[in-house]
């Protein structure tokens, strides 16, 4: 009996225990959560060697093409897309002059963003370009509805020299960092 009895006080005081520390589960509290991480990666990469480029005619563009981009008008990106950066990054180590146009087009082929450098030969330092989308620049739109990128590139220069430094070339390189809402 006495076994029967302190197995029962042990059983009262456990379940006392248990209902006094617990609390009731409030599963709304999701709702509240405001998460909004920054995601970053590479958009575009480009390179043209020089002795490339002395082989199209000057009038002409020695690049241009087209590339295919909906990675941002994804739904599961364009609709929680809050602002973000692009980045730019262009180097020349030819003897040439060159500008590049890169165009951000919709699924109409309408441009809606275009970005111009005009890059003077080696040597040049390297030319850094960041470009603000959403409340702090410009429209998110242009982001959200982008399904091409146009990159076209001319030399203002001639098609016969040749830069003495080793392995010379124009380089473009691209990186986006957007803040997105997760829900």
């Amino acid at each position: 009996m006495r076994n029967h009895l302190q197995n029962f006080g042990i059983a009262i005081l456990t379940l006392g225990m248990l209902m006094s520390c617990s609390e009731e589960l409030d599963f709304k509290q999701f709702d509240d959560v405001e998460a909004t991480p920054t995601y970053e990666a590479s958009i575009l990469y480009l390179e043209a060697p020089e002795n490339i480029i002395n082989l199209v005619n000057t009038a002409d563009n020695v690049i241009s093409q087209n590339f295919n981009f909906d990675a941002f008008s994804s739904n599961i990106f364009a609709k929680r897309v809050i602002e973000g950066t692009i980045t730019y990054v262009v180097e020349n180590t030819t003897s040439k002059e060159l500008e590049i146009n890169i165009e951000f087009l919709d699924d109409n082929g309408n441009v809606t963003d275009t970005e111009l450098f005009v890059i003077p030969s080696a040597p040049t330092a390297t030319i850094e370009r960041e470009i603000a989308y959403g409340p702090s620049g410009q429209s998110i739109d242009i982001i959200t509805t982008l399904s091409t990128i146009r990159v076209t590139a001319r030399n203002l220069g001639d098609n016969t020299s040749q830069s003495n430094l080793s392995d010379p070339m124009i380089t473009v390189k691209s990186s986006g960092k957007f803040r997105v809402r997760l829900k």
